[in-house]
């Protein structure tokens, strides 16, 4: 892709090379375990992933060593490989971005990739030409 404009064809080849970090629900009924993946973005859900980069269990434990009875909810993430997923251009979806940032691999104001919210900066005219009156010999007169 040299040229900055993309073809049609080479939208759509991006798209569907396209691949995702996102969480693949595993568990029982009301107890559920998410492994965190990377896939391509139009594969299901179910299928099997490119690879498993950790596990997020969303139901809170109580810690071991923790005196204030907190509970803790477990994320445990390959590091290494998860940035270098990041690295090539994987996506993470919304959820696995909160997890990303909880766990201290993405800022906390990681931007959003929104259509709407991408902003093009115009260039700024400083300078407010003056235009030129032509005589009124050299408009034409109608009869």
């Amino acid at each position: 892709m040299s040229s900055p404009i993309m073809s049609v064809a080479e939208k759509t080849a991006y798209k569907r090379n396209m691949v995702k970090i996102r969480l693949a629900r595993f568990g029982r009924k009301h107890q559920p375990i998410y492994n965190i993946v990377v896939m391509k973005a139009k594969k299901a859900q179910q299928k099997l992933p490119m690879e498993v980069i950790g596990t997020y269990n969303p139901i809170p434990v109580p810690s071991s060593g923790n005196d204030l009875g907190l509970k803790i909810k477990d994320v445990s993430l390959d590091l290494h490989r998860t940035k270098y997923w990041l690295g090539m251009g994987a996506v993470p979806t919304p959820r696995v971005t909160w997890l990303l940032k909880k766990v201290g691999l993405l800022p906390q104001f990681w931007p959003k990739t929104s259509a709407l919210s991408q902003h093009i900066d115009k260039p700024v005219v400083e300078e407010i030409r003056e235009t030129q009156e032509l005589p009124v010999d050299y408009v034409r007169k109608r009869d």
